[in-house]
Formats: structure tokens, sequence, C-alpha cells
């Protein structure tokens, strides 16, 4: 039986054992960004009922003085009110009804304003994929205004928050589908390519700042070492390594059923639909299928590893980029079986290649106890305390530690944090970068936290500040977001990674 704390801490959180928690990670929908810091100091006004005089202001404190959910058993009878997220919601929504109302108030008075500025009002009530929408919707013309709200309407109108981020990726980053510079990249692009034996430093140099979606595929297998850079070798490879994959699944798949093995598969098995459940795309049964074979396959041939949460987030991006390749149109909802079984075959074998090669440059983040993942987190603890001692000190005062929020950043390589197209982005210059998974992605974890320095120091408490850097508001984010986190991120490399004097104190 739980003690009185134990029950304390339920009536105060309002969280019953089973109850619906909001999932945190970019590929699921984050809290309301201009809500969030309100919802975390109201829901503490309201819910707050002292707990030995003090508020639990460290992970430790917080821990000791609470109990396993599940160690109330016997209070059926207790009555946990939720009166007190009524009353927050209700807080919330009259907040959000006044703000229309004055919004479309200013609409009714200065009909006259400019376009642009109504689009700006009403793009607050539609789905944008990244900021760079805003400049597609102001071509939209005057269809974007909105009827008034009518006051007699029971509920407020609230900002649609969209379920997914859409992997539709947008090299333009919202201008128009080919411009002349466009075009020209991806002309050069197709020279390299072409070539008799390919540039590989000069690709690396092209694909920095993004590759045109047309070329991603073959540019990725080229990066990744999976492809040779001889255009004549190429497709004897390709036929060669996916029959080895295959071969690989005849000798070893049907092992998955044998003792020694079950754990591993069972792990995978349930780890595969937790994979971006947003998104359609994942939810097919036969790419589940197709991830289950890949993450057995690599597990059994890498028995150093083995099978590590956070794997099966990896396949995800190669299976994308190569499924494009056949796929015209945004592949979210796209239904696999509409493929032949040689496309699905070579879509499932290059993405296990791939994966292969980018797990080889960061093995020791899934080995025994994880010890890439410990010094990348030390080292970027290191690295914060140089460039912006604030954000550090910040930390240290209330308790956080990076190992709470930076584990995750490494182990799923910020695949959690960013929708799935940025990731996309982002992979094309960590396969540009010369260990670009394993050491460039440090100085883009900091770069990344950096960016959120404002709202890190207005967080005043523990729980607070892990709130924040468990649903940073990512779910608008593109291409020009991603190519300003990834400028710091060179910046930092630039000032510090040749500079051990000047990164250690």
């Amino acid at each position: 039986m739980a003690g009185d704390n134990s029950k304390q801490f339920w009536k105060r959180s309002a969280k019953l054992p089973g109850s619906i928690q909001p999932v945190y990670g970019a590929q699921h929908p984050p809290l309301d960004p201009r809500l969030t810091k309100n919802f975390i100091k109201e829901r503490s006004k309201v819910n707050a009922v002292p707990l030995k005089n003090k508020k639990a202001s460290s992970f430790h404190e917080f821990a000791r003085n609470t109990s396993d959910a599940w160690d109330i058993g016997d209070d059926e009878d207790e009555d946990f009110s939720t009166s007190s997220f009524q009353t927050l919601n209700s807080k919330v929504a009259l907040a959000t009804a006044a703000q229309v109302l004055e919004n479309h108030s200013k609409l009714r008075v200065k009909p006259e304003r400019s376009q642009s500025t109504a689009t700006e009002i009403t793009a607050n009530f539609k789905v944008i994929k990244s900021s760079s929408d805003a400049q597609l919707s102001r071509n939209s013309g005057d269809t974007c205004l909105r009827n008034p709200l009518h006051k007699q309407q029971s509920l407020p109108l609230r900002p649609i928050i969209p379920l997914v981020a859409r992997i539709s990726d947008q090299n333009a980053s919202g201008a128009p589908p080919m411009t002349v510079r466009e075009k020209t990249r991806l002309e050069k692009f197709r020279q390299l390519l072409s070539s008799h034996n390919t540039d590989l430093d000069e690709l690396r140099k092209c694909s920095w700042p993004g590759v045109p979606r047309e070329v991603r595929p073959v540019t990725w297998r080229l990066l990744s070492g999976y492809l040779p850079a001889n255009t004549e070798r190429r497709k004897m490879t390709l036929q060669r390594k996916r029959e080895e994959y295959f071969g690989f699944i005849e000798q070893y798949y049907d092992s998955r059923n044998e003792e020694h093995h079950q754990d591993t598969y069972r792990q995978i098995h349930i780890d595969i639909p937790r994979t971006n459940p947003l998104i359609p795309l994942f939810q097919q049964p036969l790419v589940q299928e197709i991830f289950e074979r890949i993450l057995f396959i690599w597990a059994i041939r890498h028995p150093a590893s083995g099978y590590v949460q956070g794997i099966n987030d990896l396949v995800t991006p190669f299976f994308v980029v190569f499924l494009s390749e056949y796929v015209e149109e945004d592949v979210e909802n796209f239904d696999v079986t509409n493929l032949s079984q040689d496309m699905l075959r070579s879509i499932e074998a290059d993405s296990f290649w791939c994966m292969s090669k980018l797990l080889d440059g960061i093995q020791d983040n899934y080995t025994f106890a994880q010890p890439g993942i410990q010094k990348k987190v030390q080292a970027l603890e290191e690295l914060v305390s140089r460039i912006d001692e604030q954000v550090h000190n910040h930390f240290r005062r209330y308790e956080v530690e990076y190992l709470q929020f930076a584990f995750r950043w490494m182990n799923n390589l910020l695949m959690r944090e960013l929708p799935l197209r940025c990731t996309i982005r982002l992979w094309d210059t960590y396969q540009s970068e010369p260990e670009g998974f394993s050491h460039f992605h440090l100085y883009v974890c900091a770069a990344f936290l950096i960016k959120w320095r404002k709202e890190i120091l207005d967080e005043e408490d523990f729980q607070g500040l892990l709130m924040l850097l468990q649903n940073l508001p990512t779910i608008h984010w593109g291409n020009e977001e991603i190519g300003l986190l990834l400028a710091e991120a060179y910046r930092l490399k630039y000032i510090f990674a040749d500079a051990p004097n000047h990164y250690r104190r």
C-alpha cells in the first residue's frame, strides 16, 4: 500500500494510471507552444497541494516524495477530481476566444487593410508545414479571409495543430516548384552523378546545403559508401548486395522463433508500431514486416550490440528516401501494395545496407552501457558550459542533468525532436560531413539547445525545464530552420573542434 504522500501526489497532478498523457517528440502532436508555458504555470497554481510544505525542485526530491502509481490498488473510492483541469481549460478557452474576437473585430473595423496582414491572421487557423508556407499563402488571393466569428458560437475557434508534420520535402523552402538556381543545382548534381567516376569530394560539397529530391536516393547511396563511384560498377554492385541481403533473410530470419532470439524479435515487434505512429505509411502491415526483417537481420549480425530501442527510428529516413524514387506524390499516405515486388525488395535491401553503414560509425552508442552516448552527453555539457555559461548554470541551479534530455538526442539522432522531413534534410549534411553522425552531431545538438535559450531561461523549476526540453515546438520547422541550425553548428565546430584548450576549462 502506498502512503499518504502517494495519494497526495496523484490528487495534485491529476494523472491517473493509464490516463492519456502528452507523447513527447516531434513525430507526435506537441503542446501548443503559445500555451505550454501558461499551462504549466496555471496547473502548478491550481493543483498545488503542499507536500511537506515544499515543492519538489529536483528529480531526486521528486522521486523521494512519490510512489509507484500502481501501488494504489484499493483506492477505488477516492475522488480524483478533474475540476482543476476543467478550470484550466475554461481559462485557456476564454483567453483564446478573446484573442479571436479581437482579431476579427479588427477585420471589421479595417476591411481595407492589406492582404498580407489578413493572411497573417488566418495563418494561425490552418495546418502549416513550415514557416516558409506563409509565403505561399500570401499568393492565394483574398480567399484566405475567414468569415467573422459569430458571438453565439458556443466554442471558440482554436489554432489547428497538425497531427504530424508532413514528410513532403521542399528544397526551395516554399519558393516556386523549381527556381533557376535550383535547376542549376540539379543539373550540377546530374553531371556529377553521371560522370564515369563521380568526384565524391565535390558531391559532398554540393550536398552540404541540401540534396534535390530527384537525385537524393542515388546521392545517399554514394555518400554512405553503399555504391561505388564508378558508374559501370553500380548496377552490378546493387544486384549483388540486394541478393546478399535476401540471402541473409533466407538464412537467418526463421531463427527469430528460436529461444535465444525470441527476446530480440519480441522487442523489435513491440517497437515497430511505435515508429512514427501518426504517419499512415509506417502503420501499414507490409511496411512493418519490412522493418522487422531489416532490424532483426542487423541485430543478429551485430551481436556486440544487438537490437537497442531507438535503432528502429534510424531506418525511416532511408526507407522514405528510397521509396521516393518510385513515388512522385507525398509518401506519408502512399499504399506500398501498389508497388511491384521487385521495387519493394530494392527499397528494403538498400535501406538495410545504408542503415548498416550509418550504424558502423556509431555502434558504441548501442553496445553494453552505451558508452558512446555517455561520452557525447558529457562532451555536450562541456561545450554548452563554454558557449553559453548562463544556460549551463541555469540547469545546475535547478538540478537538471544533461543526460535527462540529451540521451534521446544522441540515441535517436534528434529524430524525436524534429519532423521527419527535417531529419532527411539534416542527414543530407551529416552524410556530407566527415563523421557527421558521430562528431558533427554533437555541435548540432549544442546549437539546437542554445536555439531555445530564451525559453529555457524563462522556466524556473525542474519540471518546467524538462517539460520544455521534451516538447520543443519544432512541428512547423522546414529547410530554413534546419539551414540556420546547421550553420550555427558549423560555426561551433570551426571554433571548438580543433582547439582542445579552448574547449576545456
